[in-house]
């Protein structure tokens, strides 16, 4: 895997990728033009265990319908700025089950997540899972 920076003005750089994406940081307090790096290594684990949850339910024919992932990360008071808590909500639509549900989070903090595993070396992870559609089967 491949991937470069250019810094472009003031505190706006340019990320690109191996498979030519391209994703604009922003250092500056604002972030007028993009995410601070930090703020797209927080996003990147929401779409990393993202794929997993969905990947799992769906194979195990859960009727996932929607699902969204929000982080709140606690930094280091000083340099380096690790992240040294981060709680994960996940907010799941359907008729799903709790056991297949909280597996699938499971599995993917646990096992496949590559964000995620990497990020536990310095932060303690934690999540809850919300269910929008209600009470979920058992």
């Amino acid at each position: 895997m491949i991937a470069s920076v250019e810094w472009k003005q003031g505190t706006q750089y340019e990320g690109r990728s191996e498979s030519g994406h391209i994703i604009q940081f922003d250092a500056d307090p604002t972030h007028t033009t993009g995410p601070s790096p930090m703020e797209a290594v927080l996003t990147a684990l929401c779409a990393c265990t993202s794929v997993d949850v969905i990947s799992i339910l769906q194979k195990k024919r859960e009727s996932v319908t929607s699902l969204v992932v929000s982080a709140e990360a606690e930094q280091s008071p000083a340099p380096p700025r690790v992240f040294k808590h981060i709680r994960l909500t996940y907010r799941v639509g359907g008729a799903v089950s709790r056991k297949a549900t909280e597996d699938a989070v499971t599995l993917s903090k646990n096992k496949y997540c590559s964000v995620s595993k990497m990020l536990e070396k310095s932060a303690q992870i934690d999540f809850v899972i919300e269910y929008v559609d209600g009470v979920p089967k058992e």
